[in-house]
């Protein structure tokens, strides 16, 4: 008799293996890359938590995080997430850098990581933008220094509707700070907009960057956006559909 119940117990903790297995591989490992940037981690670290079992999240703050784009630790992460404003980098970091993003790995840049790297341009072909703090020439055009406003009241509009970041939202309202004068690349595609006069139109959106997905939400400065159930979902989303568009073939 004891030995039949050995054997089933055993039979047991094989099946609860091979599900945790399961729900481990199935799971979204995200890195969040933060540095040059104030910001409220415990708030939040929450809103990471709440999108789901399926999406995990490690935190690595620049300059230490250049390390996590070099060829061996690409395999420890599935997705960036940008919330850095960071500005230094060498010709070594900017390669590494550029190569882990256009090689496949997908990548959702929030906020102030548009204001990054002011003397690197690739940066803004990667994630499709820029916040410039100085007069700079983007594919001929001069963009002044841009501008920007704590404490908005303004209105999200949906403008994709069909797109699976978008998917289930109908317009929203959001309490957040808005960048205006930011340079916007042709070609990428709009998700989302406002009228508000302190804003740039455009406000998230999608492109491509070598093989890789990329999403760009210009919100995220502080606590109301990141208890704001609207970008709890943008963000969700987001991250599931640089993931699994990586994935298909």
């Amino acid at each position: 008799m004891k030995k039949i119940k050995l054997f089933f117990f055993l039979i047991l903790i094989s099946i609860l293996q091979v599900t945790a297995a399961k729900h481990s591989s199935g799971s979204i490992r995200v890195l969040v890359i933060t540095g040059g940037h104030d910001y409220q981690k415990e708030q939040f670290n929450q809103m990471l938590a709440s999108l789901g079992e399926n999406i995990t999240y490690q935190i690595a703050e620049l300059p230490g995080a250049y390390d996590m784009f070099l060829a061996q630790n690409r395999d420890k992460y599935d997705v960036l997430v940008f919330y850095h404003m960071w500005q230094e980098i060498t010709d070594d970091q900017a390669k590494a850098f550029s190569e882990c993003i256009r090689e496949g790995k997908p990548l959702v840049a929030l906020h102030h990581s548009i204001c990054a790297y002011d003397n690197w341009p690739e940066y803004y072909n990667i994630i499709g933008g820029k916040y410039f703090h100085k007069p700079t020439v983007v594919t001929g055009n001069e963009y002044a220094a841009c501008s920007y406003i704590h404490d908005v009241h303004f209105r999200v509009k949906i403008t994709d509707k069909a797109h699976p970041v978008t998917a289930g939202l109908s317009d929203f309202e959001i309490f957040d700070e808005t960048y205006k004068g930011y340079y916007v690349e042709s070609g990428v595609t709009p998700l989302l907009s406002t009228d508000d006069q302190s804003s740039n139109p455009v406000i998230g959106w999608a492109k491509k960057y070598g093989k890789a997905k990329v999403v760009t939400l210009q919100s995220g400065h502080d606590v109301p956006t990141f208890e704001n159930p609207n970008f709890r979902k943008l963000l969700k989303q987001s991250i599931e559909w640089v993931y699994n568009s990586g994935k298909k073939k």
